[in-house]
């Protein structure tokens, strides 16, 4: 569903992603991990089509980015980190400004869209609130419904639990578990308890390069007994065996 091959991105002197080859599969959640820096966004950015590859190619559903990014863009849903959205703005009144810009501009078809939605990420209760005064945990949930709203085969979510606390995180991997039954998903996290909760396979990059792309169960296996987070120490230090 998602084919990456070969992105290349430098900015001046300094290659961000150098070679990037990796592909996300129907049911897959693909733990994106990474070190500050080692160019996870900027990969995830070329695949939304937020930036141009200097070089390689990354197709969503079979279309290439680069040649219809529109059309990419139509069947990808994208959480930036922080869920970025119009705090002035109600949930309802956030979700039908998003449904139009999707293209749903019929008021049966805008309102069926809507209260999918609402009902999927659980916010019937705050659906009247400005967003600014919702909780952390909420605002994850109204980014999840906007990326969800025109029914995308790819989701593409980075960092979503970054600073919730345990039961919003918790309620978030429940939302992602259900999403990704039948989507391809790219989760870009740097907490590693993530990858044993949710994810079905780990993509590590480390200077812009990927040096393990396997399921978790092989991750762990490459230093039996030891914790997550020791491997991913050591293999993005450049370790041998990691490349």
């Amino acid at each position: 569903m998602i084919e990456v091959k070969g992105l290349v991105k430098t900015y001046g002197n300094k290659r961000a992603v150098d070679g990037v080859s990796f592909t996300v599969r129907p049911g897959d959640i693909l733990g994106f991990l990474g070190p500050n820096g080692a160019g996870k966004s900027t990969t995830m950015k070329m695949i939304t089509g937020y930036i141009r590859p200097d070089a390689g190619t990354a197709k969503v559903d079979g279309i290439d980015v680069t040649q219809d990014p529109v059309a990419v863009k139509s069947r990808l849903g994208y959480l930036p980190e922080s869920a970025p959205a119009y705090g002035e703005m109600t949930v309802t009144e956030f979700l039908s400004f998003i449904a139009e810009v999707r293209g749903f501009r019929a008021a049966a078809v805008k309102k069926e869209r809507v209260e999918r939605a609402i009902a999927r990420t659980h916010l019937d209760a705050v659906r009247t609130q400005p967003i600014e005064t919702l909780s952390k945990g909420y605002k994850q949930r109204v980014g999840f419904a906007q990326a969800l709203l025109h029914e995308p085969p790819c989701l593409v979510l980075d960092e979503p639990t970054d600073g919730l606390d345990p039961i919003q995180k918790n309620e978030v991997r429940g939302l992602i578990r259900a999403m990704a039954k039948e989507r391809a998903v790219i989760l870009s996290t740097h907490i590693l308890e993530e990858v044993d909760a949710i994810c079905t396979r780990i993509v590590l990059l480390s200077q812009g390069r990927v040096v393990v792309d396997e399921t978790p169960d092989a991750f762990r296996a490459r230093k039996p007994g030891a914790r997550l987070d020791e491997i991913f120490r050591d293999l993005t230090r450049g370790d041998v065996d990691a490349r």
